[in-house]
Order: C-alpha cells, then sequence, then structure tokens
C-alpha cells in the first residue's frame, strides 16, 4: 500500500537541496537516506533520498541526481510516496495510519451512529474526520483526545463525545451581545455624515 509522506516545498540553497512538507509521524524511517520513494506526478520520480538535514526547524531533503537548483525546483509541489505493508502498524499505539481509519462507524459513547469517515484531511494544527452521515450530509470532526475519545479497529469504530452544535447545529451556544433584557444594542449608522 502506498502512503504520501511528504510534499516537496521550494529549492534551498544551489546545491540541489528542497524543504519538504512533512506528511508521516515517522519521518526518521520513512524519509532516511536511501529511501527510494514514488512521486505524484510519477514522471518525477522514482527518487532516492541522499542526505537529509533539518534547518530552521525545516527538514531539508537531497536527492540522487539532484545537483543544482533549477533541478531542485523542478520538484516543487511533488508528493512523496513510500510503499507500506498494509498490515504494519505504527510504533505509537496512540496513533494510526489514514488506511486504518478510513470507513470506520463514527458513534457516540452511548452508541448512537453518527456516520462513516469517508475522508481524513491534515491541516496543521490538527487533523479532521470527513464523516458522511445516513442522510448523505457530511460534518467534520477535528481528531483531538478530547473529541474523539476512543478508536476501536476491532470493532472498526469510532468514539466520540462532540461538544455541542458540532453535530447538531441545534444544540450549538450561541455567544452575542445583547443584554440580560434580550434587547440588542443598537449599532450606530455607517456611511451617513453626522
Amino acid at each position: 500500500m502506498q502512503l504520501v509522506v511528504a510534499r516537496i516545498g521550494r529549492a534551498h540553497g544551489i546545491k540541489g537541496e528542497v524543504t519538504v512538507e512533512v506528511r508521516t509521524d515517522e519521518p526518521e524511517l520513512r524519509l532516511a537516506p536511501g529511501a527510494v520513494l514514488a512521486t505524484e506526478p510519477a514522471t518525477a520520480g522514482p527518487l532516492t533520498i541522499e542526505t537529509g538535514r533539518v534547518h530552521s526547524g525545516r527538514l531539508l531533503l537531497r536527492f540522487e541526481g539532484v545537483r543544482d537548483r533549477t533541478a531542485a525546483e523542478a520538484l516543487r509541489n511533488t508528493l512523496l510516496i513510500a510503499e507500506v505493508d498494509p498490515a504494519e502498524l505504527p510504533e505509537d499505539p496512540e496513533e494510526f495510519y489514514d488506511h486504518q481509519l478510513m470507513d470506520l462507524d463514527v458513534v457516540l459513547a452511548d452508541g448512537t451512529e453518527i456516520g462513516r469517515i469517508t475522508e481524513i484531511t491534515h491541516l496543521p494544527s490538527q487533523d479532521l474526520f470527513i464523516v458522511e452521515r445516513p442522510d448523505g450530509s457530511e460534518v467534520m470532526i477535528p481528531f483531538v483526545e478530547e473529541i474523539v475519545t476512543e478508536i476501536d479497529l476491532e470493532e472498526q469504530r469510532a468514539v466520540i463525545t462532540p461538544p455541542p452544535g458540532l453535530i447538531d447545529e441545534s444544540q450549538a451556544v450561541i455567544a452575542s451581545l445583547r443584554d440580560e433584557d434580550g434587547d440588542e444594542d443598537e449599532a450606530p449608522e455607517s456611511g451617513k455624515d453626522a
């Protein structure tokens, strides 16, 4: 099975290094020197990692055969893809590969069905489950410990305890600037001369 482990960013310097947006929790394993990675688009690879180093908090890689800035810049936005055994599990029992989470049933702690995970979106601050509800609508669930309380791969389900309004908008708590009488403060008119 193939997993996207990184996206190539800008060229760094003049000797063929590139910045990399890491998309794996195991960069020391997947992005180590000697690793051969498939690419998307396929015409850019396969690429073999020659060297890797961290500079100013960012991973820099150099690939075999890429010797100058022009060649490195040509790889920009290329996805790096590792071949992974589908039975392989992450070392940390609290981590999961995307393929393990896809199609899990999402339920509340009391067993109420919410839907099924159809997509996982990786954002800089957190990951999101895109959950298709039985009526065909979708809801986004942040994959954080406070909301996703259990992942049970044997039972093929994710148990959630959502805050009010995440699943049912009618339960949302609306913050407002209304006073205790329920009257809204009058907003000043704009665009008129006084």
